[in-house]
């Protein structure tokens, strides 16, 4: 039985919202129509207060990472994006629904919120030690990883520098490079705040990593990991057909759209976001027999 059919049928059983992912390949656009935001929420989730939560420091790669944890169970790390914290870039309801099944981290990238930075040159890859680093404070050799935004590059990096590292991936509105035709929004943003002396330093180190990525594109097909990767139909700035074009490159992805939806749709429809994160994370992928 392949993903696309055990996807419907577990849905279908569960009576949950309507969700097309799948195995992505050249034929994804036809196989994966968008989600409409508008589906009906689930029963209220567990009310969870992210300023509320204390925040928690860890020494990593000669800097202090400030970041809060959620729940219990297995362990998620949600990796923020460019120019976001902890403080406001996930919904608390989305952050509810994870934690009422698994064991949510959310942080500060070096630099940014409660985390401390050092003289180390911005990348990507840094950004991605650092993610790595707090996986091993924390006690774990592995975790699933979410990444949104900037933080899918970072989470892309991640799986492709260190695979044994991550367990199941979800990368939300991603590219696999802020200098694509289609992504000039998003490089215009990004290339400004690099020098914009109103922004903080923080923010201004995270765009020079940025424009300094060389991208992910050539590694792409090399990631052995079960994938999902999410995208708003309205999203200009990581728009739908660079997704599209990542679910082709990574074997087995899965891909989801959800209709009429901007950048980081989770903050605009938490409870289809969550919902769907966790009925990938909580599907059994392994072939049959094994």
């Amino acid at each position: 039985m392949n993903k696309s059919l055990m996807l419907i049928l577990v849905i279908a059983s569960a009576v949950c919202f309507i969700l097309a992912a799948g195995c992505t390949n050249e034929s994804a656009p036809a196989t994966c129509p968008a989600v409409p935001a508008t589906v009906p929420a689930s029963p209220a989730w567990p009310a969870v207060s992210i300023n509320g939560t204390p925040v928690k420091y860890a020494e990593v790669n000669g800097v202090t990472l400030g970041y809060r944890e959620f729940g219990s169970g297995e362990p998620i790390l949600l990796v923020p994006g460019f120019g976001s914290t902890m403080d406001i870039a996930w919904n608390e309801t989305f952050i509810a629904i994870l934690s009422s099944k698994y064991h949510v981290y959310t942080y500060d990238h070096r630099g940014m919120g409660y985390s401390s930075d050092n003289n180390a040159t911005p990348t990507i890859s840094l950004y991605a030690e650092d993610a790595a680093g707090l996986m091993t404070v924390l006690g774990y050799d592995s975790m699933h990883v979410y990444g949104e935004s900037m933080g899918s590059s970072v989470s892309q990096q991640l799986v492709i520098d260190h695979p044994e590292r991550v367990k199941k991936l979800v990368l939300d509105s991603v590219t696999y490079s802020i200098r694509l035709p289609e992504t000039q929004v998003l490089f215009s943003l990004i290339n400004e705040s690099a020098t914009d002396p109103t922004q903080s330093a923080g923010v201004r180190r995270e765009a020079q990593a940025n424009l300094a990525w060389n991208g992910s594109w050539d590694n792409l097909s090399g990631i052995d990991k079960d994938v999902m990767l999410v995208v708003g139909t309205d999203d200009i700035l990581t728009p739908e057909p660079v997704t599209v074009r990542i679910a082709g490159q990574i074997n087995g992805s899965w891909l989801v759209r959800f209709k009429g939806l901007p950048h980081i749709g989770s903050r605009y429809a938490p409870v289809q976001y969550g919902e769907n994160a966790l009925n990938f994370l909580e599907m059994d992928e392994s072939p049959l027999g094994r």
